[in-house]
This record gives structure tokens, sequence and C-alpha cells, in this order.
């Protein structure tokens, strides 16, 4: 099998199989670009570390490929000359190349899969960033759903429901009007009247997350006064979030929304859409939450991703004891 051909076919099978996302797809698309590339131009040993006949050039068939062509490619992109790749990037270029050599062995097309005894290096651990509770109420409070101003409106109800639920911004840009309800006695008895949001995350995997009061009195205020404005300049849509044209509000329009409203703010951390998600997910555990309810409302398929923040938590714990008690430092 050609290798431009098997990887063309992967890519189809994961978009139609697996119903990915077409941002992940595309990144994919682009590692596999990467790796394909490289393949055709860097010189590869074979497993017992002769030089491959031809050098890499000679890879045109997927059948071809052995484990040292995927080792050889994590060194290069932690040595490259015009600048080394962080051991993240690494990683997740890797992981598109494993998933793809897993592909091409289950097909039959190698005996053996090559990837599989490959290991990307080891990443630092980065602790999420989030802001305090006092900065995260300034950041809302730049932006008032008081006023008549339609994109004012738009972009208070987008940062309350971030701060709300956690979601990821594409998770949020991604709703529809009908993703926002209320719970009725038929669901859950014991709810009856909570406003929640059906999130689709990774996977399209989906998630009902509560909305506090503050949230849906912004939705609300967005819904009736502010996107009936946005929706008669484009076409019809069943997006809840709405661009200056009528359309479905886009990530990057979202990001200069948040950024916006940091400077407004007078913020001087940086702000990401990340941002919303870690103080959401920290501001719950520091108010007691349990880190399996916090896995549940961001989505978490593992609860280990979650306790990522009961150490920042527990960062938060130490230095007020250091700071407060008479005996914890000499």
């Amino acid at each position: 099998m050609p290798l431009d051909r098997a990887t063309e076919t992967y890519l189809r099978h994961v978009a139609i199989e697996r119903g990915l996302s077409q941002h992940t797809l595309s990144a994919y698309r682009r590692d596999l670009a990467v790796f394909t590339s490289w393949l055709a131009t860097a010189p590869v040993v074979d497993s017992d570390g002769a030089d491959r006949a031809g050098g890499a050039s000679a890879i045109d068939d997927v059948g071809r490929l052995a484990r040292a062509d995927v080792s050889e490619f994590v060194t290069h992109l932690a040595t490259k000359p015009d600048g080394p790749l962080a051991p993240r990037s690494i990683a997740r270029m890797l992981s598109s190349v494993r998933s793809f050599t897993a592909f091409a062995a289950g097909e039959g097309w190698l005996p053996l899969d090559p990837g599989t005894a490959v290991r990307p290096p080891k990443a630092p651990m980065r602790l999420p960033k989030a802001i305090s509770v006092e900065d995260m109420e300034r950041l809302l409070g730049a932006v008032s759903f008081d006023a008549d101003d339609p994109v004012q409106l738009r972009d208070k109800a987008l940062l309350e429901l971030l701060y709300a639920t956690g979601a990821r911004i594409s998770e949020a840009v991604g709703l529809s009007v009908d993703d926002v309800t209320t719970l009725s006695d038929d669901s859950a008895p014991d709810a009856d009247g909570l406003a929640v949001v059906k999130v689709t995350g990774k996977g399209n995997k989906q998630r009902v997350v509560p909305l506090g009061s503050f949230a849906r009195a912004a939705i609300d205020a967005y819904l009736v006064r502010a996107r009936p404005v946005f929706a008669a300049r484009g076409p019809s849509t069943p997006a809840l979030f709405l661009g200056a044209r009528g359309a479905r509000l886009s990530r990057q329009s979202a990001w200069l929304v948040i950024q916006s409203a940091a400077e407004a703010a007078g913020l001087e951390v940086h702000v990401s859409p990340h941002t919303f998600r870690h103080s959401f997910a920290t501001h719950l555990l520091e108010g007691g939450a349990d880190v399996r309810v916090v896995q549940e409302l961001l989505g978490h398929a593992s609860v280990a991703t979650t306790q990522i923040y009961t150490m920042v938590t527990a960062d938060m714990l130490r230095d007020v004891y250091q700071t407060a008690h008479p005996r914890a430092r000499r």
C-alpha cells in the first residue's frame, strides 16, 4: 500500500468510524504530513543499526515502515536545527503517528505495529493556571448585560457560561439554543426548575452541566435582547452564540471576547479560554466539591486527569499554612 494512499485511507477511517471533529482531523492530517515528508528526506537506520538501503527516501510503501523510523522521527523532532519541539508537542505528534501505524497493522499492511514500543519524551508537569475568585469577578464584571449593546449582551452571556460550566471554548461556541434548557418534574423531580446546558465534548460525548443564576440571567438577556439582532443579519442557524454577520461565533472571535474583557478588567495575568475551565475546576474544589463530581462536570474520561487540580489547591493550602501558622517556618 503506497504511503500516501495509506494515510488518506486512515484519515477517512477516523473521520467516518470514530466521528472525530474537524479540528482533530486537521491535526491528524498535519502531523502525518510532517511524518511522511520527513520519511522522504531523512536518513533512517534499520533496527539493527545499519543504514537503510537508499535512505528513508526509499520508503514509499507503508509496509516498509520499521520501529527505527518512528523512533528516529521522535529524535528528529526533539533536535531540529530550526527549533526543537516541546515534549508535549512531540507527544501529540507521536500519538498521531502511532494511531496510524496501529491502523496499518490492523489492516494487515504491516506484520507488526512499529509505533507500539516508541515512547515520547517525558514532559515536565505544568499545573493549570487559574485566577482568583476576586479576579474572575472583576473579569465578569467588566461586561454588563444591563446595556442595550447586542455585542455586550452576547459577550456577557459567553463569559458567564464559560465560568459557570467549565466548558472548553470549542464546546461553548458549538452550543445550540436548544442545548440550554430547564429540567422538569418528569426528568428529575428533585431538580425541578434547574437550568442546565447540554455540552458535547470530545468524541461527541455529551454531559449535562448546571447553570448558575448569574449565567442563566445573562443568557436569557442575550436570547431576548441580542440574539435576534444578530440572527437577522445572516442565514438561519440553531447556534447559540452568533457573530456580527449572523453566523455561528468562531473560536477566534470568542478568544478576542475574553482578551477584551481581561483588558477592561485591568487584569495583569494572562487570561485564555482555558483559564475559565481551570478556574471553574479549582474554585469548585476549593469550595469542597468532590473530585469525581468535578470530573463529570469537566467531561474527563479519567479522574486522574481531574486530580491535577487537587494539586493546585494543595499548593494553595501549603502557601496559606506557611504564611499563617506561627511555627510553619523558621
